[in-house]
């Protein structure tokens, strides 16, 4: 269908709301992080895991789901995902203890990581190769923008509902999504192969031991998970339904295009972590001007992503996805002015507009990029990989970098405490953005989408 149409922009309209719900869920929380701690009397690492326990299951089972999606269909799987995460984000809103908290979360992300990679590929699926690149940039954009608006949605809810609110917002956003998917929303469907059920399993150990030896600084288990790494990779290569494909990988786009994803997501996931809470504790905001401090992000994503997709389908990925991690990179640098009564115009606007013109300009050229090089048959488990290593970076930056920069102990949410770990960190992550426009510049060549991908078979 073109994207003009009616139906074309319904499908869009479902797919940007599901996903969206889902990404405004990973950042909505970031600005809670101080209520719930209070409220629930948890640590630096309970709400470490606040965060990581949804990342650990979406990360590990998004190949599941977008596998699951091209076997038994996209649409099915994905309002299947839709509705579970619904039914986790109540148990979220109503946990009375911080421990119960976590194990909800968990749950949340299984929704999350069957709904997620369904909504690009029936993107791919059922819109005109001709409109496809401009369509992809409109999900990139506007649900980046559900992303953005996150802080300020979570800071209006916080402060004038409180913290479980921003669990309870997501079950009427879940009922609009089924209903426009079931009235609008044609079923696709791709491989039809066995599932990688010990790829599965191994993902999920993998994980589970990088992120529990990184939040809890036990190297044993950090070790553990890079066995299970090799493991993993070892079965990929053995298996005849493997869970990765690794042919995917012979196309350089595609694996350029991946190694940049993971570096990113690890730094915007570091960044974000970090600046909500720095915001907070140090700088002396409410949980609502915090949330306001990320508006232009908003603004930019909202205005410019389209565009921002539709110049990466013409001029290929490789400008884009080498300038837009150094713009982000140079306002994150900006970031570091942030200390005791900063002011918003002065130590805040200016990196958030260049983190924000950065982030613009790169993620739908990246996402196009990882689509096109994929055959048609496997766009499902593509934006699963690529999907699972976005989550995968954030899930190990928020495990590793606090304890990394120092944020650690019963007082980390003191000034004197979280301030030179915020600086520390932001360093980090801005090294990691520095790393990823080396990446692309060395590694990417060649169009976004080649000519052939851009005809019907």
């Amino acid at each position: 269908m073109r994207l003009s149409s009616a139906s074309g922009r319904w499908l869009v309209a479902a797919m940007v709301l599901g996903t969206g719900m889902a990404f405004l869920d990973g950042s909505i929380v970031n600005l809670a992080l101080p209520a719930i701690g209070g409220d629930l009397d948890a640590g630096v690492a309970g709400l470490q895991w606040t965060i990581n326990a949804y990342t650990l299951t979406l990360a590990s089972l998004i190949l599941v789901g977008g596998s699951l999606g091209d076997r038994w269909g996209r649409r099915r799987v994905f309002l299947v995902g839709v509705t579970w995460f619904a039914v986790a984000s109540v148990l979220c809103a109503a946990a009375p203890t911080v421990e119960i908290l976590v194990v909800a979360r968990a749950l949340q992300g299984i929704g999350g990581a069957l709904l997620t990679p369904g909504s690009l590929a029936i993107i791919s699926a059922s819109i005109h190769p001709d409109d496809r690149g401009r369509a992809i940039g409109l999900w990139s954009g506007l649900a980046g923008v559900t992303t953005a608006l996150g802080p300020l949605v979570g800071g209006t809810l916080v402060e004038s509902v409180g913290w479980r609110s921003v669990f309870w917002i997501n079950v009427p956003l879940a009922a609009v999504v089924v209903w426009v998917t079931v009235r609008h929303v044609p079923e696709s469907s791709g491989a039809q192969e066995r599932l990688d059920v010990e790829g599965a399993l191994l993902t999920v150990g993998t994980l589970s031991f990088l992120t529990y030896g990184l939040v809890e600084q036990q190297w044993a288990p950090a070790a553990a998970g890079v066995v299970l790494l090799g493991v993993f990779v070892g079965h990929q290569w053995r298996a005849p339904h493997a869970l990765v494909p690794l042919t995917l990988f012979a196309d350089r786009v595609f694996t350029a295009a991946n190694l940049c994803t993971f570096a990113i997501y690890a730094a915007l996931s570091g960044s974000m972590f970090l600046l909500v809470l720095q915001l907070q504790y140090v700088a002396g905001y409410s949980p609502l001007q915090a949330g306001l401090s990320t508006l232009p992000l908003t603004v930019l994503m909202l205005l410019f992503s389209s565009r921002a997709g539709a110049l990466g389908q013409r001029i290929g990925p490789r400008v884009p996805m080498t300038v837009g991690p150094l713009v982000s990179a140079a306002g994150l640098l900006l970031y570091l002015r942030i200390g005791p009564g900063a002011s918003f115009w002065v130590d805040v606007l200016p990196g958030a507009a260049l983190f924000g013109a950065g982030v613009t300009l790169l993620v739908a050229p990246l996402t196009t990029a990882v689509l096109a090089a994929a055959p048609d048959e496997q766009t499902g488990i593509a934006s699963g990989i690529n999907n699972a290593l976005s989550r995968t970076a954030g899930l190990l930056a928020v495990a590793a970098i606090p304890p990394l920069a120092g944020i650690a102990g019963p007082d980390f949410a003191s000034p004197e405490v979280f301030g030179p770990g915020f600086r520390s960190g932001t360093w980090m992550c801005a090294g990691l953005l520095v790393v990823a426009s080396g990446c692309a510049a060395a590694l990417v060549r060649g169009p976004a989408v080649a000519p052939e991908n851009l005809s019907d078979e």
